[in-house]
């Protein structure tokens, strides 16, 4: 059984990382708003998504973006309620840290830092170890 702290930490992890990935699919078809959009639609999300994956084929830019905005979707309304919590953190750190080495690689170490890809990765997996099974 987790303390009221665990419990306590694990909601607000879910929470704050199930708010991210919905708010970035959100933000992919403009229900932000142009004032308050990092891409604002598809077209612009697909663009961002070629300069992370430089000298990919258009068509398998197309595929990685729709296979990251439902990974997104997914793991965003599973966290949210709680559905998986281990599996479905363990799958967010590792989509998380895929986009900081695409980020990484394409751009540099900077464009994760600035994002905090890297801290909501860590957030991740913390979720998953916070509902590892007891012994």
């Amino acid at each position: 059984m987790k303390s009221s702290e665990e419990k306590i930490t694990a909601w607000f992890l879910r929470i704050a990382l199930s708010a991210g990935f919905l708010s970035a699919v959100a933000d992919r078809f403009g229900l932000w708003g142009a004032a308050h959009s990092a891409w604002g639609n598809w077209d612009k999300f697909l663009q961002y998504t070629a300069t992370l994956l430089p000298g990919i084929p258009a068509p398998l830019v197309s595929i990685a973006a729709a296979v990251a905005t439902a990974l997104e979707l997914l793991f965003g309304i599973l966290l949210l309620a709680g559905f998986k919590t281990r599996l479905v953190a363990q799958g967010s750190g590792i989509l998380l840290i895929l986009f900081a080495l695409a980020m990484t690689f394409s751009k540099s170490i900077k464009a994760p830092l600035d994002f905090s890809v890297f801290s909501a990765a860590a957030a991740a997996f913390a979720l998953a170890g916070l509902y590892r099974q007891k012994a």
